[in-house]
């Protein structure tokens, strides 16, 4: 697949990880949008390292998109566990 194809896929599994995760995030669209695409990569990635299987085969293939939707899940979790705490010790 080729890097527009890895933009959209990652955007729309942003989205869908925010929906699955609802509440105030630290940041942003475009920091949920990069979440998103770094948390597809990261989903291909531990799809191969863990399980053994190309979970990457094509822009239509399920595999893909759940391994982009579940990538992009943790990343978000780990995101607000990094920075939820700084933004939530600030005074008004």
């Amino acid at each position: 697949m080729g890097i527009i194809a890895w933009i959209i896929i990652g955007l729309i599994a942003g989205a869908i990880a925010k929906a699955l995760m609802p509440g105030k995030d630290p940041g942003g669209i475009i920091i949920t949008m990069l979440i998103g695409i770094v948390g597809g990569l990261l989903g291909g990635w531990l799809g191969k390292v863990l399980f053994g299987v190309d979970s990457i085969d094509g822009f239509f293939d399920l595999s893909t998109w759940i391994a982009a939707i579940i990538g992009s899940v943790i990343l978000l979790l780990v995101y607000r566990l990094v920075t939820g705490n700084r933004h939530s010790h600030r005074h008004a």
